[in-house]
């Protein structure tokens, strides 16, 4: 039996207990990292939780809609035992009414019925680090391991004593200037993320440093039920034109080659990153986004203008 629990009323030592023994268990789905990200999320629960959903919503001109909230790559149905399209159809139908717009995306183990939802395929990549790390670099671009000579000439060194914020503020005067739909309050959200993630063991974050003891890139990595997600990096140009991101993927690469470890790049659909991410040897992994509209047409039309034009 399917049922809606508000999050004042979830079990979290149980609800952790079915992320940490899902099979297709992810560091998202835990409470306390919800928590973090999504601020009010409530859930749907079979039985005694043996598969979960969290519906991460919130409320705009009076509408209640459910969203993925940043730094979330995939969320969706987990479960405990054996899961198939039916199953998953059925938690999908049991979203409650009151929620008139659904956009999340799924993980990659969620197949549903196409037919039956809007779905729009998502791009992620990982890399199998259960091989030796001379295996690993066996399936590297011819390009990469050229670029992996450039930071040994430019004096580049490797530090494992960084603080987040460290990280969080270089990105912010580089890349970060270029994006607008983040706030003080999702660095800050993001600052939580790292801290929590160190407080519970499963943080690994690292940075890049050239000659001059400048950082130049660094990376949030954080190993959690069998995958070492790359969740956040940050780095300048001086850094970019001495190939630090690759450097440091490859130290990180080189220290887990050999265990029972997936490196999820945590993306992406940006054509570039892509081509980088495969220059490690990664395989693409498809999810789905699910969409869905329940809204009156009024309401719909009305929501579209202020998106395209008040918002742009």
């Amino acid at each position: 039996m399917i049922k809606y629990i508000e999050r004042k009323y979830i079990d979290n030592d149980k609800w952790n207990k079915c992320i940490n023994h899902s099979f297709n268990g992810n560091l998202y789905g835990y409470s306390w990292f919800l928590d973090i990200t999504g601020g009010e999320w409530d859930a749907l629960v079979e039985n005694d939780y043996e598969r979960v959903f969290p519906l991460v919503h919130r409320k705009k001109f009076g509408i209640n809609y459910i969203y993925q909230p940043f730094f979330t790559q995939q969320l969706g149905l987990y479960s405990t035992t054996k899961l198939d399209a039916k199953a998953l159809d059925t938690f999908i139908k049991a979203i409650p009414s009151k929620f008139k717009q659904v956009e999340i995306n799924l993980n990659t183990l969620n197949k549903a019925e196409e037919k039956a939802f809007k779905l729009i395929p998502q791009l992620n990549h990982e890399l199998d680090l259960i091989h030796s790390y001379e295996k690993i670099r066996e399936g590297y671009s011819e390009n990469l391991v050229r670029n992996l000579k450039k930071p040994e000439k430019a004096g580049l060194s490797i530090s494992k004593n960084i603080k987040p914020d460290d990280i969080i503020d270089l990105f912010r005067k580089n890349r970060g200037r270029e994006i607008s739909h983040l706030n003080d309050k999702d660095y800050l959200q993001l600052k939580r993320i790292a801290y929590t993630c160190m407080y519970k063991g499963l943080a690994n974050i690292q940075g890049v440093y050239d000659r001059h003891n400048q950082l130049c890139a660094g990376a949030f990595f954080i190993l959690s039920n069998n995958k070492a997600i790359f969740l956040f990096s940050g780095l300048s140009e001086e850094g970019r034109e001495a190939g630090a991101m690759p450097y440091l993927i490859d130290s990180f690469i080189r220290q887990h080659a050999g265990r029972h470890l997936t490196f999820d790049f945590d993306g992406s659909n940006d054509p570039n990153l892509a081509r980088f991410y495969k220059s490690f040897g990664s395989k693409e992994c498809i999810y789905q986004r699910l969409v869905i509209n329940r809204l009156p047409l009024v309401l719909d039309a009305a929501l579209y203008l202020y998106k395209t034009v008040v918002k742009h």
